[in-house]
This record gives structure tokens, C-alpha cells and sequence, in this order.
């Protein structure tokens, strides 16, 4: 697992994601800080991060 340290969209507080270098993938999570939902994008290749996007969601 890799953790990776990003700003939540919706109240811009640094928040972090374990995420699995395994494969990629899109998925919604909500902030640990706010509890709004962010959508995440990840890519890896040969086991590296090669995108992460965290788009807001509407409440």
C-alpha cells in the first residue's frame, strides 16, 4: 500500500489515501474531514502512482 497526501476539493484540508499499487481504478470516498464524497482516479504503472485525480462530487 502506498499512502498519498492530497487537498479535498470541497474544504481544501490536506487528507491522505492508502492506496493499492495492484492495479488502478476510479472509486468515490468521502473526506475524512468534511465526509463529502471526492471521486478518485488512480493510475500506476509497473507499481508507481502515474495519476490521481480527486474530483468533488455535488452534496
Amino acid at each position: 500500500m502506498i499512502e498519498y497526501f492530497f487537498m479535498c476539493p470541497h474544504c481544501w484540508q490536506e487528507i491522505s489515501m492508502l492506496l493499492d499499487p495492484a492495479y488502478s481504478q476510479t472509486y468515490v470516498e468521502d473526506c475524512e474531514v468534511c465526509c463529502n464524497p471526492i471521486e478518485l482516479t488512480v493510475s500506476f504503472e509497473d507499481g508507481e502512482l502515474s495519476s490521481f485525480i480527486a474530483n468533488e462530487l455535488g452534496q
